[in-house]
């Protein structure tokens, strides 16, 4: 049979076992399997099963994942996450919209402790939300706020969607971590501006709150002094050159239980479901990788990128074209798979791709990252949405939707502002010395 032709049923087949709630690492592996049987024989394939397998849990990158993973966990157990709304909210919640400009700052802090942006818009929908509806803040600014703010999760490093795009496009993490820094940052005043037109043409979505005189604001920075020292020793660390990745994220999560600890936080019960949700998503993450592995070798027999490469040269699109197009398509995976599904069923293709345009493989990890995380608030899916949908309980679901709206069109802006000018995320690793691909 045609190469070509055996891909293309083998995506076929891939998102049809996804359509039938089969789990996504399975689909792929299990597709990628019979393709690669097809081609190159039955045994070859089913040694596929366990050579990519292997690859992936003896992977040295990849065992960031599950350590950041129980940093995360234990933070929130001990409260850290509240520790970091508190200091958001003791320097801009006087402000008017200041309780939603806290909420972004938690959730870029937040995020920067676990990486994850379900669990950032899980955990401040649980801190934030009942703070804003009682000071008189409405419904679509709070929780379009944490919504949008959630998606911080992912860009601002230790992010582990990064961890995953640098081990499958063999580049250094802590490359595509310096190079997040200057995006994130443009991704928090983005937010933070889009709060400030929201409150400016309606003023009573959001009351300015009581402001904290210099004395109780240090008192706070005092009192969550723990949060501070997590971040400091965990990202100080890593751009320090003082730890390594791995070192980095053993030490936070060590750091993280033993605050959980010192705050009387640790219990038997909150201890196993700590290791229980940690082991849960580190085995969920794991197996989509393996599958991914499998479904790219597959993909890589047949030829289909380089076909593809060639296909969109034939078209003399303009490469700027070609990233739109690109950026279209993430948004649309983004609403619907999981983050990691949507960036590892894509990779085989797109990758190729992005190098055969010139395109520097750490800029291309950080849009598509951004890419992505806009995809969860994306209507009418986004992940995020329904998360928070689930903690808010009864607020309605179109009024979410409503709520984001605002910061769905500043992240549009901003993806298209990171794209049309490359240096803003490779000036910072460039003037560090750092390789850029």
């Amino acid at each position: 049979m045609d190469p070509i032709l055996v891909a293309s049923l083998g995506l076929v087949g891939m998102f049809a076992l996804i359509a039938l709630h089969i789990p996504i690492g399975v689909a792929m592996a299990v597709a990628g399997a019979i393709g690669f049987a097809i081609l190159g024989g039955v045994m070859p394939a089913l040694s596929l099963f366990s050579t990519e397998p292997v690859s992936v849990l003896a992977s040295m990158d990849l065992a960031v994942i599950p350590l950041f993973l129980l940093m995360g966990s234990f933070a929130g157990v001990s409260g850290l996450s509240s520790d970091i709304y508190r200091i958001a909210y003791a320097f801009l919640g006087h402000r008017r919209g200041g309780l939603a400009l806290a909420t972004i700052g938690g959730c870029a802090g937040f995020g920067a402790v676990c990486g994850s942006s379900l669990a950032t818009a899980a955990t401040m929908g649980r801190v934030a939300l009942p703070e804003m509806l009682s000071r008189g803040y409405s419904q679509t600014l709070a929780t379009g706020s944490i919504a949008a703010g959630g998606t911080l999760g992912m860009l601002i490093p230790p992010s582990v969607i990064m961890v995953i795009y640098a081990f499958l496009a063999e580049q250094f993490v802590i490359t595509l971590f310096v190079a997040a820094l200057v995006p994130g940052i443009i991704a928090v005043l983005a937010h933070f501006i889009t709060i400030g037109i929201l409150v400016r043409r309606d003023p009573m979505s959001g009351p300015a709150g009581a402001k904290f005189a210099w004395p109780e604001r240090l008192a706070v920075l005092k009192k969550s002094w723990g949060v501070l020292v997590l971040l400091f020793a965990v990202i100080g660390g890593i751009y320090g050159g003082v730890f390594t990745v791995n070192e980095a994220a053993a030490l936070g999560a060590f750091l993280a239980f033993l605050f959980t600890v010192a705050r009387r936080k640790l219990s038997v019960e909150s201890f196993w479901l700590v290791l229980k949700d940690t082991a849960a998503n580190s085995a969920m993450i794991y197996l989509i990788i393996a599958g991914a592995s499998i479904f790219s070798s597959f993909i890589t027999v047949t030829k289909m990128p380089d076909a593809l490469v060639s296909a969109i040269a034939a078209m003399d699109l303009a490469p700027l074209a070609v990233i739109l197009v690109l950026m279209v398509v993430y948004l649309i995976l983004g609403s619907i798979f999981d983050t990691v599904a949507a960036m590892v069923i894509t990779m085989p293709f797109v990758f190729p791709l992005i190098v055969d345009l010139g395109y520097s493989p750490i800029w291309w990890g950080v849009v598509l990252v951004m890419m992505i995380e806009v995809g969860m608030i994306t209507p009418p899916i986004g992940m995020n949405v329904f998360v928070l949908f689930g903690v808010a309980g009864n607020i309605p679901l179109k009024t979410i939707f409503k709520g984001i709206l605002p910061f769905f069109y500043a992240d549009i802006l901003r993806i298209l502002l990171i794209i049309i000018f490359p240096p803003l995320t490779l000036w910072l690793p460039g003037l560090l010395g750092y390789n850029l691909g």
